[in-house]
């Protein structure tokens, strides 16, 4: 019996030291490393990045924009320029009789769509320069001569101003004001033939963004109607030898169309490069 006791007391001794010990022990001594207390980026709309892709993805055709700046832009870019600008550009159409289709052609190809250094810099959508006479503030920018001097402004809304005034206030451009407010293709010439631009290709390079990307939409809105463009037959002008550019042309594709090499079709329309535009009329003979 005293055996039994004895035993009983071993038991229970044993039982009492083992239930203050830890039951587990997982880890050391030693601090965690601090990979394991990071918190977890949470993979939400508010941390990722908005930032488009550099690669052009998704960005629409490519389009290349010769006149103050020489930038390369996508159909995308365009079209928000155009929704940024269609307002201020209809304003100036009511004040000023310049036909908002051609203000707008005329601010993407000068400034290429906001993306030239002018614009950047100085908000300078049209290449003005200071002329006798500007007492704002300016930047020199390299153009016909090295580091010419073009007014800037704080706002692009002010350089369509000065659009519309530089236009108003010329005598050389009074003829234009003469013309139907809605015949682009009418202005797009003037402006050539009042000497705004000495590239000869000039015209064709506003009508081709206009037509492509419906500026003359704006004109409408402004003068209560529905004028839509007839489709210009895109085959040979049989009487002159001509083309005119469609969307998707290259100087190769109509190589082969027209079995001819790409130097000749070069040599053919005075082409340093292979650059051309929707609307543009190549000699093809």
């Amino acid at each position: 019996m005293i055996k039994k006791i004895a035993l009983l007391l071993i038991v229970v001794l044993v039982a009492s030291c083992n239930s203050t010990r830890p039951v587990v022990r997982t880890t050391s001594k030693s601090k965690p490393k601090t990979t394991t207390t990071k918190k977890p980026v949470a993979q939400n709309a508010s941390t990722k990045s908005t930032t488009p892709k550099a690669s052009g993805e998704n960005k629409g055709n490519e389009v290349q924009l010769e006149a103050t700046s020489n930038i390369r832009t996508y159909d995308d870019e365009i079209k928000l320029y155009i929704s940024n600008f269609q307002e201020i550009a209809k304003n100036n159409m009511k004040s000023h009789g310049i036909p908002a289709s051609i203000t707008l052609a005329q601010g993407i190809l000068e400034s290429g769509a906001g993306k030239g250094k002018l614009a950047q810099a100085a908000n300078n959508h049209f290449g003005i320069k200071c002329h006798t006479g500007w007492t704002g503030e300016s930047v020199k920018h390299d153009d016909d001569a090295a580091q010419e001097c073009f007014r800037k402004y704080n706002h692009p809304s002010e350089s369509y101003r000065d659009h519309s005034l530089f236009l108003t206030s010329r005598s050389r451009y009074a003829n234009l004001f003469k013309l139907d407010k809605g015949d682009y293709e009418a202005w797009a010439k003037g402006l050539k033939d009042a000497g705004y631009a000495t590239d000869r290709k000039y015209p064709d390079k506003l009508i081709g963004l206009i037509e492509r990307f419906e500026l003359y939409k704006y004109d409408n809105e402004v003068l209560s109607r529905e004028y839509v463009p007839v489709k210009k037959d895109s085959l040979v002008e049989n009487s002159e030898g001509l083309y005119t550019i469609q969307q998707g042309d290259t100087l190769y594709s109509l190589s082969k169309k027209f079995n001819l090499s790409v130097e000749d079709l070069k040599k053919l329309n005075d082409l340093s490069d292979n650059a051309i535009n929707i609307g543009q009329k190549i000699k093809i003979k």
